[in-house]
């Protein structure tokens, strides 16, 4: 799968997505550090990359539609949860995305559960 990671993540979790043969891009690595949120997700767009964020924003499907996307990726750890959590989250991500498509969705993704809402579904 394509993947790109927002700043708000760290850049060492770039390893995590690499290491399962995914491609995977951050917002450093093309120099968008800074941009708008629309910006990025119209990035995420033209390249078919899934946006991964802890950026509550993104998941306003009003604003953001996931379908049409390469999906939606939304982290929601703990309040100050450290890396560990953080890394777990993207686990349990890359665990699920290797057995179900994330296109076209928006996935919350929290330490008991991942949330998925499609076209006016929610599971």
């Amino acid at each position: 799968m394509r993947f790109k990671l927002d700043e708000n993540l760290p850049i060492s979790f770039k390893a995590l997505f690499e290491a399962q043969h995914h491609d995977v891009l951050t917002i450093r690595d093309e120099v968008l550090s800074g941009c708008s949120d629309r910006d990025f997700f119209d990035a995420c767009l033209r390249e078919r990359r899934c946006l991964v964020s802890l950026d509550l924003d993104f998941s306003d499907i009003t604003r953001f539609r996931p379908d049409g996307s390469a999906g939606i990726v939304i982290l929601r750890p703990p309040k100050n949860a450290d890396i560990r959590i953080l890394q777990m989250l993207i686990e349990n991500t890359l665990a699920l995305a290797s057995k179900t498509s994330v296109e076209g969705r928006l996935w919350i993704v929290e330490i008991s559960h991942i949330r998925i809402h499609q076209a006016g579904k929610e599971d």
